[in-house]
Parts: structure tokens; sequence; C-alpha cells
């Protein structure tokens, strides 16, 4: 720093050598203090400067809430009623299926301030129900209301399988096997298997094993048994090689509402429309070995795995719970809608799942943090609280997590 310019001191003595040395020298010493002051200074606003860059911990507590929160896709805003939603299997697109019948294809994550559909598939005449993607994306399958099961390039657009009348009522959802078989199922409670390669457009078998709708279908890597669940209930297993009904459990006390794989295939999860999920072991589907109970008897609609012993539900009051189904234990908050959760799915690394209600936009929350749970961590409060706790990708903080580093 350049000191500005000393003032002399005005002499009243006439110019003599002696006073020219004294005025020297307080000169120098005026000098000398004041870079002595400006080095207080310096050294001051440098003590303010790192006080600043140590941040009040609430501010970073503030901030780091913030990271976690929008660390996510933009919310997508659709005019229609979306009744299912699905990730690309490779790329970060998703597809949203409309009670129009059309299917939109979005790209997730877009920065512009308006998201707007990559193109539309106009497939159905009334109300598409369900899509899925081939393993390798290339194809995009839906079915729905008006019993049609339609395929798709999904990179030309171009519709390259078409099966009318496909059952003889609603086709209510579809399960990609394989390359070549897929299933569907109907509100009559009909199973049908289908092969792309056979060219006269019948299904392989078409059972109908239950008396309600059909909600909800998986098959392992074996490929050999087809596993559904049902509104009346039950858990129905065909044998597809066999070609008919392998096992159908007694009517359970509510309805089952969708399934899922856990620990590498060997453990099936049901879940119901009063807040129950029963345990079942591959190869073992007449009767459930384990029930965890959820969520004060509300309906969980929808469920996807999230890890090997980890899934997560949305439930009819909005909110998206995580469960360890393995020990049994409730996570936590994932998210909320406004009204009930329908929808479910995640992304092809496993770290952003999206959501969908009855009404408003398909939302996305970062799950990322999952990995890193201890889930034989002890919640203070017990059951209830783990249950209500709010994780970080939820939009309501929660107090103790919030203050835990301050």
């Amino acid at each position: 720093m350049v000191a500005p310019p000393i003032p002399l001191r005005k002499s009243y003595h006439n110019g003599s050598e002696s006073d020219d040395d004294f005025d020297m020298q307080q000169s120098i010493g005026e000098l000398n203090a004041y870079c002595d002051d400006e080095t207080e200074r310096d050294e001051k606003t440098e003590e303010n400067e790192n006080e600043e860059e140590e941040e009040d911990p609430v501010i970073q507590a503030i901030k780091r809430n913030h990271v976690l929160k929008t660390n996510h896709p933009k919310d997508i805003v659709v005019e229609d009623l979306i009744s299912e939603i699905c990730f690309h299997p490779n790329e970060n697109y998703i597809a949203l299926a409309s009670i129009s019948g059309d299917v939109l294809i979005y790209d997730y994550t877009s920065t512009n301030e308006e998201q707007t559909p990559l193109f539309t598939l106009e497939a159905h005449e009334k109300s598409c129900r369900d899509i899925d993607f081939s393993s390798d994306g290339k194809k995009i399958f839906s079915c729905g209301k008006d019993k049609a099961i339609f395929i798709h390039d999904f990179e030309t657009q171009k519709l390259t399988g078409m099966f009318e009348n496909a059952h003889k009522r609603p086709i209510y959802t579809l399960c990609i096997i394989n390359q070549n078989n897929f299933a569907t199922g109907d509100e009559n409670g009909t199973v049908n298997l289908w092969d792309l390669r056979q060219r006269n457009l019948k299904p392989v078998f078409s059972l109908k094993e239950c008396d309600d709708y059909i909600n909800g279908m998986l098959a392992n890597d074996e490929e050999k048994f087809l596993v559904c669940t049902s509104g009346d209930g039950t858990l129905t297993t065909f044998d597809m090689r066999a070609k008919k009904m392998h096992c159908k459990t007694e009517d359970y006390p509510e309805e089952f509402t969708c399934l899922g794989l856990f620990k590498r295939g060997r453990k099936i999860v049901t879940c119901g429309n009063k807040g129950n999920m029963y345990l079942f072991n591959w190869g073992e589907f007449g009767l459930h070995t384990d029930k965890i109970l959820c969520k004060n008897n509300l309906s969980i609609n929808c469920m996807i795995p999230i890890t090997e012993t980890i899934g997560i539900y949305g439930s009819e009051d909005g909110y998206i719970r995580t469960q360890s189904i393995f020990p049994d234990k409730p996570l936590g908050v994932v998210g909320q809608h406004e009204v009930s959760v329908e929808n479910l799915d995640v992304n092809n690394d496993g770290s952003i799942i999206a959501s969908s209600s009855g009404e408003g936009p398909i939302k996305f929350w970062n799950v990322s943090y999952l990995e890193e749970i201890n889930v034989s961590e002890r919640v203070k409060g017990g059951r209830k609280s783990g249950m209500n706790r709010n994780l970080p990708s939820s939009k309501i903080d929660h107090a103790a997590n919030f203050f835990a580093d301050l």
C-alpha cells in the first residue's frame, strides 16, 4: 500500500542544520507510526475476512438443507391427469401415461423454465393405463382402457406392434419379461402371456384365476413364474412354461395394490389398502412369512424397491415414505404431495425417484442419501417417529436434523 504524503510541520525557527535534522527525524517517526497503523488495519481486515469465511452455523445449515432439497430435477406440470410414470432404463427420459390415451416423453434433466415434452405418442383411444420400456430402451409398450396394446420404436416413434382387442375387458397393467415375452392383466382378473415371435397375435395363454382386477405383475431372472397381485386380496402365481396356474393364496383381508422383489429376487413384498406389507419367499407363494404394519391403516398405493433391503412407498395421505424391509424399520418421509400418491418409479442409477398423484405436477426427489443410512441406528420416539421423520429430500424440515450440526 502506498502511504499518502506526511504533512511537514511548520517551523518557527530560522533554517539551521539542527532544526532540519529535528524536522527530518520527526517526519520519519510519523511515517513509521502511519505504517504501523496501516499494518494493524490490514491485520484486522484479514481477521474480519476469516470470520466471514467461518460462516455462522445456522447459515451453513440453511445452505446445506437448501442444496439437499434443490439437487433434483424440476417438477413437470401437465394439463392432463397422469395414470402411470416410467423412467427410460438408460437415458434421462421419463414417459407419462395420460388418461386421454397419450404417452408423453420428457427429458427430466432439462433446465428450461417450462418443461415441454420431447414428443407425444397418440396411442390409445381411451385412458392409457400402463407403460414400460424394453430392457434396452429401444421399445416402449403401452396398454389401456381401450383393450389395446401398442409397441412403439422409441427413437423413430413409429408403431411397430399392435394388439387390438387383446383382452375382453379393459387392460390394467403389463409386465415385460424379456425381449420376446410380456404379460398383461385386465379389470376382470384375466392374465395373458404374449410372445412377439408369434405372427397370429394371439396370447400364449389366457387364464382367469382372480375375481378382481390385476394391478401388479413380476417375474425373476429364471423367467419361470409370473406372480400377480389382485384387488381380490390374493397373490396368484402362474407357471409360464406349463401355461397354467401354479399357486394361489387364500383371500387376505385387504386388497393387494402392488408388489416388488427384494434380496436379489428371493423375497416378494406385497402391499395392501389397509397399510400392511406381506413378505413371501420366492418359490413359497402360498403363505406369507412375515407382515409389516406401515402407517395407521392408510392404503399403500404404490411401492418400489430402492435397494435390496429398502423400499419406498406412496400412501393415500400424500406422503412418500421409506421402509427398511430387512430389518423391519420405518426410515422416514422422502417427500409429499397434496393428495394421494398414485405412482412411483426410480431412475436408471437409483438416485432419483419420480412421483405422481391424482392431481398436481410430477415431482422428483433425490434419494442418493439412502445409501448412507444406517438402518441399525435407533430413532428417538420409536416406530411412529421413524415413519414421520423428514429425510433430506423432503420439502419439510425436521427440526432435530436441522439443528443437529449447530
